[in-house]
Parts: structure tokens; C-alpha cells; sequence
């Protein structure tokens, strides 16, 4: 072995020499000696002379000559009988070749502000090798906490859109601002469902034309150095649909045949600009029979796929490779958003580890060239260390071992740890495989309740994470990073807690109904703060803080009721949307009102008029109290009219009804509560409750295939 190798050994007389051999690998010589330097315990000495030869071996830098050597994304790394060689074909990447020949002597960088640096007194390399390291993609950024830094994400070769785009994404409300020309010029904006809409833009309007090229040449002018710009839709569905659009629209395909209709000629503009766009929503498939100019890049954004199962082992994914396929034959350039993570819950276990390098290795194979994997942008969520430095290796080289970094990567970022970290990730990618869920980027704790995270499997959790919190004790470094671990399930047992109510695991049962919920209540207490010292300044994509959370646990506390129909029969006349239906019947008389989160404890019926039969054998009371949900973001609104009916004679009377006020545009989640009188009540055994839904969605929310919803919540009978 040791003849077939070059040993460095950097002893008097036998010093390590860095040879540089132009100013452009100045930097990076000084780059690898920093850290040879503490590696070793004599310093590693910078030699500039070519000419002057000691008879050490050396590693020489340099850039290559012929750029046919080293392509222009890649590196050398290459030896003979003596010396190591780091060939770039620029200063940066033979900063990457200084890395990768770091990592292969056992240094690592775990985050920004963790990395390994092994204590050497020798180094070996092959000797007479030659390796070409080429990136799967050629264009690779991550938006996960650490990425921020500019340190590792060298280390990592990562790109970074911030720096590399004049516009970044969604760019038609900065392109042509609906505040400025909406009420002067609704015509410069799309025809969607019958009226002017302001969230898109009319592609066939040639002034549009006119007033975005203007402004793209004054954004392209305040950013030389940016390699990129975005010209794409807001986030949003709406999309013109005047007469001339829908005939481009007919012509080419769907939404998509306008939109790159208007592109290509932004486009031509600039031919000497990369122009980059969302294959996003209504633009999601290529269009047809339309060339697409050459210096645009379509960014291809799967949003709605199945996280929890590689693309390629789900047999009805046939129609998604389809239209992967035909972009990949369409686009001059395609790249492709990924999203990693559980947008609504940071914190909440994600089990889809397993996915990654199946994933990625065939967005290569369909010609994606470029890859903007979106995970928790700044906020350290669940597993993010991990995430991020998996997701680098991967799309830098799909070929990557991912069994073997990842047991690197625990063994050293979790130490002693380690093994029952490992233990935890693999039993909740089992569970998630023995169940085979739909895992969605929008889901939460409550839909997989009943999958991967059971109260059995809670429980199995704990246990690992008890061992890995008592193993690192003596520790503190590792057992804060434990902590991190132990914050995810604390999150799902609360987001549980209040599911489950009254019931059992629930925030008003058991010991918390003994204590009053004391201990709970310090417990989320503590978790908030524990989020704040870890930098979680937010929970889900929705921007809700520890603190908020805290106080939202404490209103939810005070949310409880006592009434005479608790656990009452109730049926279902009009069945619930299946994604909206929680408990069941149970669910409207558990005794637990309903909070602003539609996932726990609300009932939804999505474009129908909820018809609820409640039993209530001639109960002596006389007031009916119901909650109702506005929350518009989600097309969720407070009902038009409830009525309430008694059953005599297999006929319902009308008893009672309330309509609302006018409905108004608003972002806040409201809830709004009805209360019906009447000493008719107790003279029926059965009632019947009508929800009069809106017919038709307001104008602000109209969107094509989206109906209203109504939730409501805690039907509590009471005798005033």
C-alpha cells in the first residue's frame, strides 16, 4: 500500500511544500494551508518559484492552460511519483479541489460553525492518479440556514440565487406594479373569470410588452453582476383570458402557449441575458408547436408530488415523467425547484430522507441542468443539518454514497449520539414506507397521526431520543444538538394535545386535566424559549412565532367548554370534505371549540351546504352556540345563513336562523361565533342544523377549480 501511495509527513526535512503558480491560485494556497496548518503541528510553507526544487513533494496549484483539460464547472485532482496536483479551470472551482482534497484527508464542515479538522502527522494519496470531478448539475443552491454562509457553501459548491439573480422568482408585480397602472389601466392585467384581476398580466397587451422591457432594462443595469433574471408569474393561478390570449392560449397548448408567447419576446430583447421563468400552476407543462427562445431558463417547480416515495416507484406519477420528459426536449435550458421540507411545519418529523438520491438521479437523466432546492430558507427546522449537507453531496454528485454520508455525517455532528440518532431517522423512514403515505409539503402532525406518527410510534421515539439525551450528558454541545431532536416531537405532541382534546393524549385529559394543564403549559413555555435560543424565530412558512405560539396555546387553553350535548349523537346529513373531517361527528361535540389552524378540531365541507342531525331526545336546554372559521387565504369563509330545524312528525320545522353580515376581503383567520334562543328547542328529539355555504367564490378569491368552504366547529347546547 505505502509504495503505491505519496506520504506527506510535514517533519524537518521532510516539509510539506504548496506550490502556487500564478496569482490566481494565490488565494487558494493560502486557503489550503490555513488548515493544513491545523491539521499538522508544524506549519506548511508556500512556495512561488516553479523553478526552485527542494526534492519534497509538493501540491501544486494551478488553473488550467487548456480549458479542454478541465471543463469549465470541474476540477483535477491528479498526482505522479511525488507530487498532488489541483487543476481549476478557475480560481473558484480549484477552491472546490482544495475542499474535496481536504474532505479526502478526513476534515469536514458540518455547518457554518461546525466543522473537523483531524489531528495529522502524515497524509497519503495515490500515487499516478487522475481524477475529473464534474457536477451532476451545473448550476446547484440550496435555501437551507447554513447556505447563508459563504464559507460553506464553497465548501459545499453551492451556488447562491441571492447573489446570482436581479430578480428572483415570482416578478410580474415588480415588473408592472398593479399599484401604479391597476385603476388607470386595468387593461394592462389579465381577464380571469369575467373581470380584470391584478395579480397577472394581460401576455398579448403590446404596451406590456413595452413598460416590462423598459423596466427589465433598468433592473439588468443596477445588477452587472448577476447572472440571472426572473420574468415569471406572481404566485398565483390567475391568467389572462381575453380574447386574443385565448386564442394564443388554444394555440400553443394551455396558459403556458401565452405566457411564453409574451416571454419569447421580453427575451429577444436581451438576447445576451439569461432569462429565467416558473414552469409553475397554470405554466406547470411545456407548451406546444412554440419555440422557445434561447437564453431563457425554465425553472420546472413540482409543487404537488408525493414526498414520501421516490418519483420513479410510484405508479401513477406516469402522466408527471410525461410532462418532465416533454421539458426536458421543449427548454433550451431546464432547471428544476425542489421542495424539501413541511412548509406548514418546520418542526414536524419529515420522513423523506430516502427519496433524495432516486429523485435527483433522474431529474439528471430527463436533462434538468440546474437544481434550486428549497428547504427552511433561514430557520433552522427539523433535521435541517442533515438535510442540507446530504442534499450537497447529492446534487453535486448523484452517485453519492448516501448510506455512508449519512453515518459520516451522525458520527461525527452527533458523536456518542450518534447510533440512536440514526435509530431515530430509520424508524421513521419505516413507518413511512410500511404506510406508504401521500406525504404532502402542506401537511402536519394531526393528517399523519395516523401513519408515521402514532402515539405508539411517539412513544418509540421518546424512548430512542431519551437514550441519546442520556448518552450525551457529560457533553453540552451534543446534547443541545440532541435537544434540537427532542424539540420536533415536543412540537408534534402538542399539535396532538390539541386534537385531541379531552380525549386520551389529549391537552385537557389525564394528568393535564389533574394539574389543570400547569405542567403542559410550562412545557410549550419552555419550548418556545428553547426555539428562540436555537434561532427558530418561526414555526411554518406562515410566519407564527414561538411567542405567538405560546400565547395561541394559552387562548386554546380558555377554548374548552362544558355543555349539556358533549358526546351527544350526531350525524352527518351532508358527508365532509375526506382531507376536512378530523374526529367525525365526534369531532362537533367533544367538548373542545375549534381554534385559527383548520386542521384541528374544524369540520369542512368544500362547495356543498352542510346539512347536521344531532339527537338530542327532548334535552332541556334552549340556547345553541356553533363556531365558524374565516380563514380566506385557504377559500375558507364564514357562512351565508345557518338555520336550525326540529323534527316533528318525519317534517322539519324551521325553529330559528341567522344570517351573516356582508362578507369583506381580509387576510386574518377569524372565528366567528353564532348563537341561536329559542325555548322551542327541547320540544324535538332530533335537529337538524343547515349551513348555508356561499354560492360562488367573492371576486378576490375567484379561481379557476376552487370552491368555497365553511368550517365549523363545537355544536354546545346550553340551558340560559
Amino acid at each position: 500500500m505505502a509504495q503505491n501511495s505519496l506520504n506527506l509527513t510535514n517533519t524537518k526535512g521532510q516539509e510539506v511544500f504548496i506550490l502556487s503558480t500564478s496569482d490566481a491560485t494565490k488565494n487558494p494556497a493560502t486557503l489550503l494551508k490555513t488548515y493544513l496548518d491545523q491539521a499538522f503541528e508544524n506549519p506548511i510553507l508556500i512556495q512561488v518559484d516553479k523553478t526552485k526544487s527542494n526534492g519534497n513533494s509538493k501540491i501544486i496549484l494551478e488553473i488550467a492552460s487548456n480549458k479542454n483539460a478541465t471543463q469549465e464547472n470541474s476540477f483535477v485532482i491528479k498526482s505522479d511519483e511525488k507530487n498532488i496536483y489541483l487543476i481549476g479551470s478557475n480560481e473558484k472551482t480549484l477552491r472546490y479541489a482544495v475542499y474535496t482534497l481536504l474532505e479526502i484527508w478526513g476534515f469536514r464542515k458540518y455547518t457554518a460553525n461546525d466543522s473537523f479538522i483531524p489531528k495529522l502527522k502524515q497524509v497519503s494519496f495515490p500515487k499516478n492518479s487522475n481524477q475529473i470531478y464534474k457536477p451532476s448539475f451545473e448550476y446547484r443552491a440550496l435555501f437551507y440556514p447554513d447556505c447563508y454562509d459563504e464559507a460553506f457553501r464553497e465548501w459545499h459548491k453551492l451556488d447562491w440565487h441571492i447573489d446570482d439573480f436581479g430578480i428572483w422568482g415570482h416578478s410580474f408585480y415588480k415588473l408592472l406594479s398593479a399599484k401604479t397602472y391597476f385603476k388607470t389601466n386595468p387593461e394592462f392585467f389579465a381577464y380571469y373569470e369575467g373581470e380584470r384581476n391584478s395579480e397577472s398580466l394581460c401576455m398579448s397587451n403590446d404596451t406590456v410588452v413595452e413598460i416590462v422591457t423598459k423596466k427589465m432594462s433598468e433592473i439588468i443595469a443596477q445588477n452587472p453582476n448577476a447572472s440571472f433574471f426572473s420574468v415569471s408569474q406572481n404566485d398565483d393561478v390567475v391568467y389572462c383570458e381575453c380574447t386574443r390570449c385565448k386564442t394564443l392560449n388554444e394555440k400553443y397548448g394551455g396558459p403556458q402557449g401565452s405566457f411564453y408567447y409574451f416571454l419569447n419576446k421580453i427575451a429577444s430583447q436581451f438576447p445576451k441575458t439569461q432569462i429565467t421563468t416558473l414552469a409553475y400552476l397554470h405554466t406547470y407543462r411545456a407548451p406546444v408547436n412554440l419555440k422557445i427562445e434561447p437564453n431563457i431558463y425554465t425553472l420546472f417547480c413540482p409543487i404537488e408530488l408525493n414526498r414520501g416515495k421516490a418519483i420513479s416507484e410510484i405508479p401513477n406519477n406516469a402522466a408527471f415523467l410525461d410532462i418532465l420528459k416533454n421539458w426536458s426536449t421543449t427548454s433550451p435550458h431546464l432547471y428544476l425547484w425542489d421542495y424539501t421540507v413541511e412548509f406548514t411545519n418546520y418542526l414536524s418529523p419529515f420522513p423523506n430522507f430516502q427519496t433524495f438520491s432516486k429523485n435527483y438521479k433522474l431529474f439528471e437523466q430527463n436533462q434538468v441542468k440546474g437544481l434550486f432546492v428549497q428547504g427552511y430558507a433561514d430557520v433552522p427546522g427539523d433535521l435541517y443539518e442533515l438535510r442540507q449537507y446530504l442534499l450537497a453531496k447529492i446534487i453535486w454528485d448523484t452517485q453519492t454514497d448516501v448510506e455512508a454520508v449519512t453515518n459520516d455525517f451522525l458520527n461525527g455532528f452527533y458523536g456518542n449520539a450518534a447510533p440512536f440518532v440514526k435509530k431515530y431517522i430509520d424508524l421513521l423512514t419505516q413507518y413511512q414506507e410500511k404506510i406508504d403515505r401521500y406525504l404532502d409539503i402542506y401537511s402536519d402532525p394531526i393528517q399523519n397521526r395516523n401513519t408515521f406518527l402514532t402515539p405508539e410510534a411517539m412513544d418509540q421515539y421518546d424512548q430512542i431520543i431519551s437514550q441519546a439525551e442520556k448518552i450525551s450528558l457529560d457533553n453540552p454541545i451534543i446534547a443541545k444538538r440532541v435537544l434540537k431532536l427532542r424539540m420536533s416531537l415536543e412540537y408534534v405532541y402538542f399539535e396532538q394535545a390539541k386534537f385531541y382534546g379531552k380525549d386520551k393524549h389529549g391537552m385537557f385529559a389525564g394528568k393535564n386535566k389533574e394539574d389543570q394543564g400547569k405542567q403542559l403549559r410550562e412545557r410549550v413555555l419552555n419550548f418556545s424559549k428553547n426555539c428562540n435560543d436555537f434561532g427558530i424565530y418561526e414555526l411554518s412558512e406562515g410566519g407564527l412565532t414561538p411567542d405567538q405560539y405560546y400565547q395561541e396555546w394559552l387562548a386554546i387553553e380558555k377554548n374548552t367548554c362544558n355543555h349539556l350535548g358533549e358526546k351527544y349523537e350526531v350525524r352527518f346529513l351532508t358527508p365532509p370534505a375526506d382531507e376536512n373531517k378530523g374526529k367525525g361527528t365526534y369531532g362537533l361535540v367533544d367538548g373542545v371549540r375549534g381554534y385559527k389552524n383548520p386542521a384541528i378540531n374544524w369540520i369542512g365541507w368544500y362547495g356543498t351546504n352542510p346539512e347536521i342531525e344531532i339527537t338530542t331526545r327532548k334535552l332541556n336546554f334552549n340556547t345553541i352556540r356553533i363556531n365558524s372559521l374565516n380563514d380566506q387565504r385557504h377559500w375558507i369563509f364564514t357562512p351565508k345563513k345557518i338555520s336550525i330545524y326540529g323534527l316533528k312528525k318525519n317534517k322539519w320545522q324551521l325553529i330559528t336562523q341567522q344570517k351573516s353580515e356582508e362578507l369583506s376581503e381580509s387576510l386574518e383567520v377569524t372565528i366567528k361565533p353564532w348563537e341561536f334562543k329559542s325555548d322551542n328547542f327541547n320540544r324535538y328529539d332530533v335537529l337538524k342544523i343547515e349551513v348555508e355555504n356561499l354560492k360562488e367564490l367573492p371576486i378576490w378569491r375567484k379561481r379557476k377549480n376552487k370552491k368555497p368552504m365553511v368550517m365549523i366547529d363545537e355544536i354546545e347546547l346550553y340551558n340560559k
